[in-house]
């Protein structure tokens, strides 16, 4: 089973992000342009699935090279291929279906790092966004306790509309 549990905010989720960083950064030394903490982690007062959610960039995802992957397996990410993500690349730490922390590489200033960062950075300037958002993540957790997949699927839309809202509002101030 896979089960959905939306746990309180915790403040040491930003220094645990900061400390897989610190390792990240030295695994993928010659390769990373940037690295970010995203999901709902990475935001202050955000219940979350425990999972400690990072983002690193890269110029193109054919630089990762296996003796990278050997590297971030070496402090406990273990690749994992998805065929029908082909703009990241993906690894976890912990237990599958229980991870603690995930990975996502992408390519850097490319559209899904930007939108990782539209989304976190549009939740972090706006509070009410984050209570919405909280309130869904719960009741979808309710809804759909023992199916991530479909926990996943129902807060889409709801994304979408935050990306939709921070796109129009960075283009009304001359920023895309």
């Amino acid at each position: 089973m896979e089960q959905v549990n939306i746990a309180e905010y915790n403040p040491g989720w930003a220094a645990e992000y900061e400390q897989e960083k610190t390792k990240i950064t030295q695994a993928l030394q010659d390769i990373l342009l940037g690295m970010e903490h995203i999901g709902s982690t990475s935001v202050p007062g955000l219940g979350a699935k425990p999972i400690i959610d990072m983002m690193a960039g890269v110029r193109d995802l054919e630089e990762l090279k296996p003796f990278h992957i050997e590297r971030l397996a070496e402090i406990g990410y273990e690749y994992v291929e998805h065929a029908h993500f082909p703009e990241r690349r993906f690894f976890r730490r912990g237990q599958w279906r229980a991870g603690t922390h995930h990975l996502h590489m992408y390519a850097f200033h490319g559209e899904h790092w930007n939108q990782q960062l539209l989304f976190r950075n549009y939740l972090l300037t706006h509070p009410d966004a984050v209570e919405e958002y909280l309130h869904l993540k719960k009741n979808m957790a309710k809804l759909y306790p023992n199916d991530r997949a479909k926990y996943t699927e129902a807060k889409a839309p709801f994304i979408q509309n935050i990306l939709q809202k921070a796109s129009k509002m960075m283009k009304g101030n001359g920023l895309l």
